[in-house]
């Protein structure tokens, strides 16, 4: 079972030590249910990462026909993993529309992420992103 986003988001204000937080990353990230070696495959490797990261997206009609999105991944570096843990309970089981509307800088700016990440971290985290929304608009384009 994955952490609620409000509560990553909580746990973070909570939490005023840096090195306290990335132990709650690494805890976040081993928390994630692991890929299979057959879903660890190129196709779904997420690009700019400097870790290997995987990321499979899966997209189903909501109520209302438009495309819901849920997100599962895994990394091969315990942080990585974590930011992994954070990107997905932010953006699963929203929609596509709702995905690309979200302001990712801003949140990220709250938890204090960006300020706190090396630089190679920070490229990943944005290309995860970034293939998120590159899903989302797939999604919407085939709606």
């Amino acid at each position: 079972m994955t952490t609620a986003f409000s509560e990553i988001l909580e746990t973070f204000e909570f939490l005023d030590d840096w090195e306290d937080r990335y132990k709650y990353l690494i805890d976040l990230g081993k928390e994630l249910p692991p890929l299979s070696d057959a879903e660890r495959v190129d196709a779904n490797k997420v690009r700019g990462c400097v870790s290997q990261v995987w990321l499979i997206t899966s997209v189903s009609p909501g109520p209302d026909g438009a495309p819901v999105l849920t997100f599962r991944g895994d990394s091969d570096a315990l942080i990585v993993q974590g930011l992994v843990a954070v990107v997905t309970s932010l953006f699963n089981a929203k929609t596509a529309q709702e995905i690309l509307q979200t302001d990712v800088e801003g949140i990220f700016g709250t938890l204090g992420l960006q300020e706190h990440l090396t630089p190679q971290r920070s490229n990943g985290l944005k290309s995860m992103v970034g293939r998120i929304r590159s899903d989302a608009q797939a999604a919407l384009e085939a709606a």
